[in-house]
C-alpha cells in the first residue's frame, strides 16, 4: 500500500523512516545515532529539523527513569512471559510494546520548534487525539501523560530531551494483544485500563491504516513537511549498527530497502 503525505510548504522539514519490525535495542541504537548526528550537524549547517522513526516491536517491557517496583526479580518474571525487558532514560514508568502497536520515535531539534518539553508532549498528545478523531474515536488528555479514551489509555508517551534534541516517543495501540498489560501496572496508574483503536471501533485496523493519518496530523501539529530519509543516512546507520554487532543480513536489507511510504 502506498502512503502519501502532501507537502504543505512549511519552512521546516522532518525525515520519515518506516523500518517495520525491529527489536527494541536495535531501534534504540538507531535513535541514539540519529540524535548524535542531529547534534553534530546543528553546529555546522542548516539541515532537516529531525527524523521520525516508525517501528513495530516484538514483545518488550520498558521502564523509564522511575523504576520503583520493578526489581531484578520482577524483570526475570516478565522475561519468563516471552518478552524482552529494558530500563531506559525516558520519562514515565513501565509500559509494553508489541505487535499491532504503532511506535513512533521523533528525533527532533526543539530549537527549531519550541524549546519546551511540556509543549512537545502536548503536541504529541494533540497529534494522537486528532488521529483518533479521524477514525471517529473521541480521545483526550488527562492529568496523566498520554492519550485516553475515557479511563482507558490508548497511547503511551515517554520522551527524553538532551539539549533540546528528543528521543523515545509514543506507542499507539492499534490491534495489539492487551493481555500483556495485565502483568504490569501500565505507566504506574493502577486504577485505569488500556484500549486499542480496533477495540474502540469494534473492527480490525492495521498499522498501515493508521500511518498516513498519523503523519498528516504530525505534519499539521508540528508545522513541518515530511520527507523520506535519504539512502545515504540509512546506510550510515546500518554501518554503525554493524560495528556494534547489532544487525544481521536480514535487518540490514530491511533497513536499506525502499519502504512503502510515498511522500510528496
Amino acid at each position: 500500500m502506498k502512503i502519501s503525505v502532501v507537502s504543505q510548504n512549511f519552512h521546516r522539514s522532518v525525515n520519515v523512516w518506516s523500518v517495520g519490525f525491529l527489536k527494541y535495542q536495535t531501534a534504540y541504537h538507531i535513535q541514539q545515532y540519529l540524535a548524535n548526528l542531529q547534534s553534530q550537524r546543528l553546529n555546522k549547517e542548516k539541515t532537516l529539523d529531525g527524523t521520525i522513526i516508525i517501528v513495530e516491536h516484538s514483545p518488550v517491557y520498558t521502564t523509564g527513569i522511575r523504576t520503583q517496583g520493578y526489581s531484578e526479580s520482577e524483570e526475570r518474571r516478565l522475561k519468563t512471559l516471552g518478552a524482552e525487558f529494558y530500563r531506559t532514560n525516558r520519562g514515565g514508568l513501565i509500559t509494553f510494546h508489541g505487535p499491532g502497536q504503532l511506535v513512533v520515535y521523533p528525533i527532533l531539534d526543539l530549537k527549531s520548534f519550541n524549546k519546551s518539553m511540556k509543549w512537545y508532549i502536548c503536541k504529541l498528545e494533540k497529534t494522537v487525539i486528532e488521529v483518533c478523531k479521524s477514525f471517529g474515536v473521541e480521545a483526550e488528555r488527562s492529568s496523566d501523560t498520554g492519550v485516553w479514551v475515557k479511563d482507558n489509555k490508548i497511547c503511551a508517551i515517554g520522551v527524553h530531551g538532551s539539549r533540546y534534541i528528543t528521543t523515545h516517543g509514543i506507542a499507539l495501540n492499534i490491534n495489539n494483544d492487551l493481555s500483556w498489560f495485565s502483568h504490569i501496572v501500565p505507566c504506574g496508574i493502577p486504577d485505569k485500563g488500556v484500549t486499542t483503536l480496533s477495540q474502540e471501533l469494534r473492527k480490525p485496523l492495521t498499522i498501515t491504516d493508521v500511518i498516513y493519518p498519523f503523519l498528516q496530523s504530525f505534519s499539521h501539529e508540528f508545522e513541518c513537511d515530511m520527507k523520506m530519509l535519504s539512502h545515504e543516512v540509512r546506510k550510515d546507520v546500518v554501518n554503525h549498527l554493524k560495528k556494534e554487532n547489532l544487525t544481521s543480513d536480514i535487518t540490514e536489507a530491511q533497513l536499506l530497502r525502499n519502504n512503502d511510504l510515498k511522500l510528496k
